[in-house]
Order: structure tokens, then C-alpha cells, then sequence
């Protein structure tokens, strides 16, 4: 008896453990079904409100929207999109539900024009009964959809599609870029802010993984994981509206009047780096970016196309000099007419063979004597003036954050002969880009620090955060005292040299003028029937609020930059100093 009694309590116990492991077991997957109810309803809520509102909504859960490209206006504190998107309609058919496709193809290809081939093709397209899905048109407009929907067309469909549209082209397509297609089907930025930021620009994809059926049909109960899209972030540049308007306007014009082939206009804040103005001329129109006549045309004049800037190189020579201590804005020099240097077996004069006698250095600057200039290099030494030159960023990338910088080049200099650092202190047998230009005159303005361009501002990423570009000192290439002398310098070659017609009434304006020759590309030598003409600048000098190039590219009607060039700048200086809302400073003439 008492076995039994021992084994029946055994029986009760193992009965008892069975129960209370079905019972957690029980518990246990109702917590998984509870906790898979949950992750359904609650992390994937929206992916499945979306699969079952239908595709257009999942649609927007994978796709990313491209971020938007923004110019400041600074009187109004505002910010406006210079690239952003609009919503178009991509029209597609599933042939399954197509009643009659004949009448069907007819009715669409009366709607966006179709030639009697394109509607054949279309018929046969629709006429398929177990096709679930032939594309039919995209780009469609508000307009166009709405007389679509009309048409009532049984198996006809639509999903909204971003579109890139540009709503200032006259803010310089240079600058901002376009999104165009790739070769296999795809789109991406292209050029300026929209190449060089295009990952940014574009965001990331969102991914759906899947169980299917052997159709390719999604299973209503089986594993789904989706990764939404993540939008693209928002590009804030430095640019200024009304500034940009107004430099491209007025390249534009001086570009026609003066028949020539190009030019470009660069503005800068000395003290930060920012660029405020860029322009190029031609330029194009971003939302018809296929309708260039070249593809160079695409090319930003100001930061790819490098030339042999001639004078207005000048400036940054005589800063080096006087910086190294080897001359002094009235230190003497008598001019021949002409200099022998070694390395070449001709004299080295000056333009239009002109002798000027005795002069000192603010005079060879006035009247841009090439001479004077070989005598500033021979006082400080040639490899001195070299490393001057690299410290100002000649012959390297600038770092602005734009597709197809050019470096220009002064591997020349390197050489060891003195011919090439002749011919250099004036601008010749290097080339430079007109960012490049227009920094070094920021350094010349700003007490003589090399500032990285900026041309972005923030960065404003889809989950609030923002990254902003803070100033870039590269170096300090002339010491502040240096910055002040050749400041005062330039204002005299305004008033008294060639650059009179940049000159602006009731401001000091400092800046240098330069007709370069060009190069030929199929010889040695320079073309005799073509030049560049610039001007470089910047004002007022007091209290610099801009440094400035300008340059007009081979002008047909006159060849000294000092009626193309230096026009253009005033007429610019003039309207920044009144945007800025700087008051004179001397009596109005």
C-alpha cells in the first residue's frame, strides 16, 4: 500500500509539473503574439496603414523627397528656395482592368499627343490580361490630371512623383547645378550645389523585405520589415538674392554690349569668406538644362575656367614685396622701357612699349609698369616671391564646396628660372580662377588672412538637426600693416591710374585693372586678336564690406579692361555700398 501511495503522489507530481509547463508555455506564446501584435500595430503601424491605403502611400514610405537649395535675403531676413521640388503625376495601367483598350489607348493618346504609332504600340501594351502593370506617362500636370481623371478610364492610374524644379533661373544655373538622368534609368545632381551635394541632396532610400508568394505577391501573414525613407537634407547658401540678381543682370548686360565671348563676377565678404555673388556668363537655365547648345556650358566660369590673369595679379606681387620688407610704396625705381632677364633671350617691356623714367612703387602700380614689377621680385628674392604666391592659394584647389574646381597652375615657378618668375609678378605664364582672385584681394582687404570661400551657409538635415559652416582662416599670408599700405595703394591707382571708372563718388575704393592676353592653344605664343579683361577690387577700404572680380572674356568692340571691366565694377561697388547702406565718406563729385 504504501508503494502505491508513493507512486500515485509521483503521478500527482509529474501531472502537476506538466500542467505548469503547458501553462507557461501557453503564456509564453501569448506574449510573443501580443508582443508581434504590438510591433505590428504600433512600430509598423504606418508601413501597413500604407499597404492597405494602396501603392501611392507606400510609395512615399520607401522614396525620399530631394532637400531643397535656399539663397538668404538679407534685408528681409528671409530664406528662398532656388531648388525645390513640385509635385507631377506618373500615369501607369493595369491591363487587368482595362475594359476596352483600344478606346482606352485612343482616349490617352488624344490627351498627351501621341503620333498614330505610339497609340498602336500603347493598344497592344493594354491589351494583355494578366499584365498587372504597363507604364504609361510621367511629368503630367495639375491640368493635365485633372482632365485625365475626367476621362473616367477604367484601370488607369496615378502616383504623385517629385519633380525638380528651379524657380529663380536667373540666380545663375552655374551655381546651383540641375538633376538630370543617368544612363540606366536613374537620376542624379549634376554640376554646382546639386552635383557636389547630391548624396545630401538626395537622402536614402527606404527598403521593404518580404515573404512572397510563388507570384511575387506579398503574403498578407507572412515576415515584412520595412526601413523608411530617409529625407534629404536642406542646403542654405551663402548667396544673397538681391546681390545675385544684380551681378548676374549686370554681367549679362556688359557681356552683350561688349560682344564678348564670356565672363563671370565674384563677390565676397572679406571677413568671413562667404560668398555672396557668383555669376557666369552664358549661363543656362536649370529647369531646361538639355537645351545648352554645349556642354561646356555647364562649366562655372568663376571656379573652372583658369587664365593668365595678367595686372590685376600685380597687387598681390607688390603686397609680397612690401610684406618681405624689400620695398615701400615710395621706394625708387627708374624705368628703361625694358628689362633682360635670365632664361629668355628678349627684353621683357612694358604694354604699348611705353618708358615711364623715374618712379616709385605706388606709380608703378598707377600705371601698371611690368618692369617695376620684375624689380619688386629681384628685391625680395625669386624663391621668396614663390613661396608668397603658394601661401595666397595660387596653384591649389580653394576648398569651396562646388563641382569642377580648377586649381589654375604656377608649376612654372618652380623650375628655378627666373624668366618664369619675370614674367609671373605680372600675371603672365601662370593661370589662376577668378575664386582664387577674388580671395587673395579678400586677404589684401582683411589684414591679410587667406579665408576659405564658403559658398554653404548650414546644412539643414530632415531630423532637425543643423550644421553650420563656421569662417576658415587658411593662413595669414601679410601682416595687418602690410594689408593697410596696399590698400592704400590700390585707392591711388583708381583716383590716378587706370582704374578710374571703378572708381565710386564719396568712397575709397581700392582695385587694379588687367587686359591679359591669351594663350594660344595650338602654338606658342599669344593670340593677337583675343583678351581677357578684369578687374579686382574691393571697398570701402576703411571698412571692407566686399572684394570683387569681374572679368569679360575677348569683348569685340574695345580691348582695355579699363572700359569693359572696370565699368562693371563700379556700377557694382556703387549698388553694394548703397545695399549695405554705407554713408559716404568724402565730398560727392
Amino acid at each position: 500500500m504504501a508503494r502505491n501511495s508513493s507512486w500515485r503522489k509521483s503521478r500527482r507530481k509529474d501531472k502537476d509539473a506538466r500542467l505548469t509547463f503547458f501553462r507557461y508555455a501557453v503564456l509564453a506564446f501569448a506574449s510573443v503574439i501580443v508582443l508581434k501584435l504590438l510591433f505590428l500595430q504600433v512600430v509598423q503601424g504606418d508601413f501597413y496603414d500604407a499597404l492597405a491605403s494602396g501603392q501611392h502611400e507606400l510609395y512615399e514610405e520607401l522614396i525620399p523627397e530631394r532637400g531643397d537649395i535656399y539663397v538668404h535675403d538679407l534685408k528681409d531676413e528671409t530664406l528662398v528656395p532656388v531648388a525645390t521640388n513640385q509635385q507631377l503625376s506618373f500615369i501607369y495601367a493595369d491591363p487587368r482592368l482595362v475594359d476596352h483598350a483600344g478606346d482606352t489607348a485612343e482616349a490617352l493618346a488624344e490627351l498627351f499627343n501621341y503620333d498614330a504609332t505610339a497609340t498602336a504600340v500603347l493598344e497592344e501594351r493594354l491589351d494583355q490580361p494578366e499584365d498587372p502593370y504597363e507604364p504609361v506617362q510621367r511629368d503630367v500636370d495639375e491640368e493635365m490630371l485633372e482632365e485625365l481623371l475626367a476621362l473616367d478610364l477604367s484601370g488607369v492610374h496615378f502616383i504623385r512623383e517629385a519633380d525638380r524644379m528651379y524657380p529663380e533661373p536667373e540666380m545663375s544655373g552655374h551655381v546651383i547645378g540641375f538633376v538630370g538622368s543617368n544612363e540606366d534609368g536613374s537620376e542624379s545632381g549634376k554640376y554646382g550645389i546639386e552635383g557636389y551635394f547630391d548624396e545630401l541632396l538626395t537622402g536614402q532610400a527606404g527598403s521593404l523585405v518580404s515573404d512572397r508568394d510563388i507570384a511575387g505577391r506579398l503574403i498578407a501573414v507572412g515576415d515584412r520589415y520595412l526601413e523608411p525613407a530617409v529625407d534629404g537634407a536642406d542646403v542654405v547658401l551663402t548667396l544673397d538674392r538681391t546681390i545675385q540678381y544684380q551681378a548676374c543682370r549686370a554681367l549679362k548686360k556688359s557681356v552683350e554690349k561688349h560682344g564678348a565671348d564670356g565672363g563671370s563676377v565674384v563677390i565676397v565678404a572679406p571677413d568671413s569668406g562667404k560668398i555672396l555673388g557668383m555669376c557666369g556668363a552664358p549661363d543656362y537655365d536649370p529647369n531646361v538644362y538639355n537645351q545648352v547648345a554645349s556642354i561646356h556650358t555647364f562649366n562655372n566660369p568663376a571656379i573652372f575656367e583658369a587664365y593668365e590673369p595678367g595686372s590685376i595679379f600685380k597687387p598681390v606681387t607688390m603686397a609680397a614685396a612690401i610684406d618681405a620688407g624689400a620695398v615701400t610704396p615710395t621706394t625708387p625705381f627708374t624705368d628703361l622701357g625694358y628689362v633682360m632677364v635670365d632664361g629668355w633671350h628678349k627684353p621683357i617691356g612694358n604694354a604699348e612699349s611705353k618708358v615711364y623714367g623715374e618712379v616709385d612703387m605706388t606709380q608703378v602700380l598707377e600705371d601698371s609698369i611690368n618692369t617695376g614689377m620684375i624689380f619688386t621680385m629681384r628685391e625680395m628674392g625669386m624663391d621668396p616671391f614663390v613661396e608668397y604666391m603658394k601661401a595666397f592659394g595660387f596653384g591649389q584647389p580653394t576648398g569651396i564646396e562646388m563641382d569642377t574646381e580648377s586649381t589654375g597652375t604656377i608649376d612654372s615657378l618652380d623650375i628655378g628660372a627666373e624668366i618664369y618668375a619675370a614674367t609671373a609678378t605680372f600675371g603672365q605664364g601662370i593661370t589662376v580662377t577668378p575664386i582664387q582672385i577674388a580671395m587673395a584681394y579678400a586677404a589684401l582687404a582683411n589684414g591679410g588672412i587667406l579665408k576659405k570661400p564658403l559658398i554653404v551657409d548650414e546644412i539643414r538635415h530632415s531630423d532637425g538637426t543643423v550644421e553650420e559652416r563656421p569662417s576658415v582662416d587658411v593662413a595669414q599670408v601679410i601682416d595687418p600693416k602690410t594689408s593697410r599700405t596696399i590698400a592704400a595703394m590700390l585707392v591711388s591707382v583708381i583716383e590716378h591710374g587706370h582704374g578710374q571708372r571703378a572708381g565710386v563718388p564719396g568712397y575709397y575704393i581700392g582695385g587694379k585693372t588687367g587686359t591679359a592676353q591669351v594663350a594660344n592653344t595650338d602654338s606658342v605664343g599669344y593670340s593677337e586678336d583675343s583678351t581677357i579683361g578684369s578687374f579686382a577690387g574691393f571697398g570701402p577700404v576703411e571698412d571692407p564690406k566686399f572684394a570683387m572680380v569681374v572679368r569679360i572674356d575677348n569683348p569685340k568692340d574695345v580691348v582695355w579692361a579699363e572700359a569693359t571691366a572696370a565699368p562693371l565694377f563700379g556700377e557694382l561697388a556703387e549698388f553694394l555700398l548703397q545695399y549695405f547702406e554705407v554713408p559716404p565718406v568724402r565730398a560727392l563729385e
